[in-house]
């Protein structure tokens, strides 16, 4: 297999049979991009997996007469890579670019569909002069700004993580664990073009994870509804809750915090259940927000022996910390309303809490069928 790999790579070299055609090549196009490889050390078997499914879909649009351009890159910016080096005593630069020398050999081997004449590296100057643009356009334009809130932090690569970066509460990059960490970042507005994105996620409907879709939507952040203050008990200040369906509020059995939000803190402090809290804490914290929205996953939670004071009708209801509720997303506390929220009804099934249905519709009763109903009603 060496033998006949050092014959042909030479002259796949010299034909480039995958280089893209020009501008004014009359072929139909596509673009096919992989996930850029992040530069340290080799390659292993799970790159060979990624991008032999981006070869696949290359090789076909070739056959089907189209001009493909098919480029690759390496992920070698930031702060990861330069914590890499110094931990080895090595010129970021240097052992960047050593690494990717190294990979781009064994990538060559692999023989994947990629236009070699196309090659992208962050780290360039040329490239991410681009990036700055980029973001210097967007914040002239007010789309850009910054905020304090939890982020993912990795302590060993000493940087900020994306939920998508977090697998099994590990950073995806050193494996080591993710922790939560308060910060002011950057943030785009992404909610001014809400919308637009929306509409084309329905595109998506049946093709992607629920849980995808579920956490691109909360990303998003479009959201139509009205605010509503609870009264807790033993606190002066009410808390104010953000909803779609203020229609529902006769249905609220149950209040739930965001566990690693400042309110559940402030609940718990000083009490007899505070230490119990911190081990459920400790249990979720590293989960990824988008685990954590999944419909897929089973509710946890626990009661923090607090009470919420429904304004429509004064009753008296429990508050409870879970992890299927976000800190950053509203004010990171809800009104449960189990019988047409299917999260609530998963947890309140779970907590063994009442389901009160207050929107008449032809489906069966939630309390029973355990399936919620979000419809208009009656």
């Amino acid at each position: 297999m060496h033998y006949v790999q050092e014959k042909w790579l030479p002259i796949w070299d010299e034909i480039a049979p995958f280089r893209s055609g020009k501008a004014d090549d009359p072929r139909p196009k596509k673009y096919v991009l992989d996930m850029f490889p992040y530069p340290s050390g080799d390659l292993h078997m799970g790159h060979a997996e990624a991008y032999a499914l981006g070869d696949v879909i290359a090789r076909y649009w070739v056959q089907r007469g189209y001009n493909v351009m098919h480029p690759i890159g390496w992920d070698a910016f930031g702060l990861p890579a330069e914590n890499a080096a110094i931990k080895r005593n090595e010129d970021p630069s240097i052992w960047t670019y050593e690494n990717i020398n190294t990979q781009k050999a064994s990538m060559r081997r692999y023989a994947c569909s990629f236009d070699w004449d196309r090659v992208l590296y962050t780290c360039d100057p040329d490239y991410y002069r681009w990036n700055q643009w980029i973001f210097l356009k967007m914040y002239e334009r007010g789309l850009a700004y910054r905020k304090h809130s939890a982020v993912n932090w990795c302590p060993d690569c000493q940087t900020v993580l994306a939920n998508e970066q977090v697998v099994a509460g590990l950073c995806e990059r050193c494996d080591n664990a993710v922790t939560k960490k308060k910060l002011n970042q950057w943030y785009f507005k992404i909610t001014d073009y809400a919308e637009r994105l929306l509409s084309d996620m329905q595109q998506l409907e049946g093709k992607w994870p629920d849980k995808v879709l579920t956490m691109q939507r909360n990303w998003i952040g479009k959201s139509t509804g009205a605010e509503v203050k609870f009264q807790i008990e033993e606190r002066a200040e009410p808390v104010t809750i953000y909803t779609t369906r203020p229609d529902t509020l006769y249905g609220a059995t149950f209040m739930v915090v965001a566990v690693d939000s400042e309110l559940a803190r402030e609940l718990v402090k000083g009490r007899s259940i505070e230490p119990e809290f911190d081990k459920y804490f400790d249990s979720v914290k590293a989960i990824s927000d988008i685990d954590r929205l999944s419909m897929e996953r089973k509710k946890t939670g626990i009661f923090l022996e607090r009470y919420a004071i429904n304004p429509v009708n004064g009753e008296r209801i429990p508050i409870w910390a879970s992890d299927y509720v976000l800190a950053d997303y509203g004010t990171g506390a809800i009104m449960a309303v189990p019988a047409h929220d299917q999260r609530d009804l998963d947890f309140a099934r779970a907590m063994n809490l009442p389901v009160r249905t207050v929107v008449k519709t032809d489906a069966e009763d939630p309390a029973t069928s355990w399936i919620a109903t979000d419809g208009e009603g009656e």
